[in-house]
């Protein structure tokens, strides 16, 4: 099983990267983690150069996103929103919309800011976007607000009660990729033969 991680941040020291490096530690013996990286270079969607083949980054961000068995979002929160370099990726990935890579598929979403709130409001608008896409959306956020506060110097995440939460949400985010292929398995088998 693959879990991939998104960061909305691009910063180099980004506290959401961090949150998602802390999530592969929580995650279940046989899952295996990968984060993408390339968000900086999708290029602003534009839907003249939304052609086959799709420029490179996005084919790359398609065929990572499609590779995937579920998806970690860690987002920041950009004026109560979700950063333009996400929104940008996510709308590539979109397309076309009965196909896209993350139709049906688990994903998750957890978010980090230096404010009090832990980018709630990021975190509720993705979820909404990702849900219009077709996503299999987890129940629940993972908010972790003062976020200098709960990692430290080394980058690792030392708030136990966000840990906790954290691991809940892998664990469900998980058990939703499980009960995916269980269910296409069990498709599978009553399928008739020809």
């Amino acid at each position: 099983m693959k879990i991939l991680g998104v960061s909305g941040s691009l910063r180099r020291d980004s506290y959401n990267v961090r949150l998602l490096e802390a999530a592969a530690e929580l995650l279940p013996e046989g899952a295996t983690f990968e984060r993408f990286g390339g968000l900086k270079a999708v290029p602003p969607y534009d839907e003249d150069d939304d052609v086959e083949p799709a420029p490179e980054p996005v084919a790359r961000l398609r065929e990572t996103l499609a590779a995937a068995d579920g998806v970690l979002f860690a987002t920041p929160e950009y004026n109560s929103s979700i950063p333009g370099v996400l929104k940008n990726a996510i709308d590539w990935a979109s397309r076309p919309l009965m196909t896209n890579p993350v139709r049906f598929k688990p994903v998750a979403v957890a978010g980090a800011s230096t404010g009090a709130f832990g980018a709630v409001w990021a975190q509720e608008e993705l979820r909404k976007v990702l849900g219009a896409l077709g996503a299999r959306v987890i129940e629940g956020v993972v908010p972790v607000g003062r976020a200098p506060t709960r990692f430290d110097e080394s980058g690792r995440l030392v708030d136990e009660e966000i840990r906790g939460d954290l691991g809940d949400l892998v664990r469900n985010l998980v058990a939703a990729v499980e009960e995916r292929r269980d269910g296409a398995s069990a498709e599978a088998a009553v399928l008739p033969a020809g």
